[in-house]
């Protein structure tokens, strides 16, 4: 049985994810009006060591950049680029890799994010194990796991998805694992540390129409992993080698990630996106489309707070879910009556 503070704070989660869905966001992030949920992305690129593994680490790490603000249409003053070595400075946001800038570069986000906003975070480069704690490797001293839980901690939204597409990710899964946060990796565990290919998929996902499994013209997070999942195993089967890494994903906040999205994990990040979503014009409704925005966030709302259900006593658990699914069940009868206008 859970006490009363916790109730509290699982009722303030509830009413944060109802107020998320009282208005619908507008196209770009740019144009989004105070109060209306943002998107901010933090993408880092580890140290490569190796010529190879250096320019593979920019190669994709650029191709997240570029797509964020292309096809995904995040703003520009929303997104942070860390590089081992930086090339173009005149972009904002675009520092070096390390840990003193990773931890500005948080502070920075604790000023402009809001609750309920999205904050994406990309790892890609090398990471280490020692059997007790999991590293990613910068220029300079490393972050542990437990320094990236810390700063997500600090930021004032629980809306938050990391993917570390890093060997011996797999180690990151516990200590970052929370009801609500969507942790993805590369690796099942600390002690498959050869380099990754998990990256590149994932990123190719977002442009691959076969990622899209429900037709419905977006990419989820979930799709995003089973679809990298997939063409990472078929790229060690091509070249007839044993595969070295093993994606998993952590949704449900239990501390265990899971390959094939079973066991509880996969609700969560099955209706989370990483672009906008879709204009009013895309049902040349606006009144339409805001209403399907609201199912959208609602169903993601119903899903997080599933997700939080160890932490809830019965009653409150079954009270706040009930106030969704009703909510629900509205916005589900008007779209259908406007749908038959």
């Amino acid at each position: 049985m859970m006490g009363l503070s916790g109730i509290i704070r699982c009722s303030l989660f509830v009413t944060m994810c109802l107020s998320f869905v009282i208005t619908a966001p507008s196209q770009r992030t740019a144009d989004r009006g105070p109060g209306t949920p943002d998107r901010f992305a933090v993408i880092i690129e580890g140290v490569g060591g190796d010529p190879l593994y250096a320019q593979r680490f920019r190669n994709w790490t650029d191709a997240m950049v570029d797509l964020l603000r292309g096809q995904l249409e995040f703003a520009e003053d929303h997104l942070f680029y860390l590089t081992s070595s930086p090339s173009d400075t005149t972009r904002a946001n675009t520092a070096r890799a390390t840990a003193i800038e990773v931890r500005s570069t948080f502070e920075r986000l604790k000023t402009m994010v809001k609750p309920g906003d999205l904050v994406f975070v990309f790892l890609v480069g090398h990471g280490s194990f020692d059997g007790q704690q999991a590293k990613f490797n910068l220029s300079g001293p490393d972050l542990t796991a437990e320094d990236f839980d810390r700063l997500l901690d600090a930021l004032p939204t629980d809306t938050v998805i990391l993917v570390n597409a890093a060997s011996a990710s797999g180690a990151f899964i516990k200590p970052l694992s929370q009801p609500g946060r969507i942790v993805i990796t590369a690796t099942r565990s600390g002690y498959e540390r050869n380099a990754t290919r998990f990256a590149e998929f994932f990123i190719e996902a977002f442009k691959a129409d076969q990622a899209d499994t429900d037709k419905n013209q977006r990419i989820s997070l979930l799709e995003a992993f089973i679809y990298a999942t997939r063409m990472t195993a078929e790229w060690y089967k091509r070249r007839g080698i044993l595969a070295t890494e093993h994606a998993m994903l952590d949704d449900n906040g239990d501390q265990v990630g899971h390959q094939d999205a079973t066991e509880g994990d996969g609700r969560l990040a099955r209706t989370m996106y990483l672009d906008a979503r879709p204009s009013a014009e895309a049902v040349d409704d606006p009144i339409l489309q805001q209403l399907l925005d609201e199912k959208e966030q609602l169903e993601r709302a119903i899903e997080a707070l599933k997700a939080r259900k160890a932490e809830m006593s019965p009653t409150a658990y079954d009270a706040q879910l009930e106030k969704l699914l009703v909510r629900l069940a509205r916005v589900n009868q008007s779209i259908k009556a406007r749908q038959k206008r």
